[in-house]
């Protein structure tokens, strides 16, 4: 019994409300536009005839065989996705929004991002994955924490400014 719950803990998807909402939107894209374009581009590639020397039948069923290997695993991604509702703001969680900023530059300049899970992380809309390096260094940590981050660039210094 206790090697199934944590064999279930494993699968499960830690997801925030958002970003199980885009994965559905996405999923429902794949399923009803990109399928049917697929679909479109075979039926004509079969009308061409001798299939086997049929390049753009290969392509499309080359293309059908990729978008349903997605559609699985956004499938399987809903399906064992447990949303996490960050209402802690007294130490970084997934879901929180952070602002740091680095001490160890004389710019002082302030980033703010949300932390995501992995299958939700966009680093040009702010998002970052707990998984990421910055990710593990702030999960727990508490507002005025200071911590180190080793970069190409070398270590650098940062402190929380703001957890919300």
């Amino acid at each position: 019994m206790a090697k199934e719950k944590k064999e279930n803990k494993r699968n499960n998807y830690y997801l925030t409300e958002e970003g199980l909402k885009k994965i559905k939107q996405d999923l429902n894209y794949l399923k009803n536009v990109k399928r049917k374009e697929i679909s479109e581009r075979l039926k004509e590639a079969i009308s061409y005839g001798d299939l086997s020397e049929n390049f753009a039948y290969q392509q499309a069923k080359e293309d059908q065989a990729f978008l349903e290997g997605k559609i699985n695993e956004l499938e399987k991604l809903i399906n064992r996705a447990s949303v996490v509702e960050s209402k802690d703001k007294d130490s970084v969680h997934l879901g929180n929004i952070v602002t740091i900023v680095e001490i160890s530059d004389n710019k002082k300049e302030e980033e703010t991002f949300t932390l995501v899970s992995s299958a939700e992380a966009d680093v040009f809309s702010g998002k970052i994955s707990v998984d990421s390096p910055i990710g593990q260094k702030l999960l727990n940590l508490k507002e005025g924490d200071i911590f180190i981050l080793e970069t190409q660039n070398g270590k650098k210094e940062y402190k929380i400014i703001k957890i919300q």
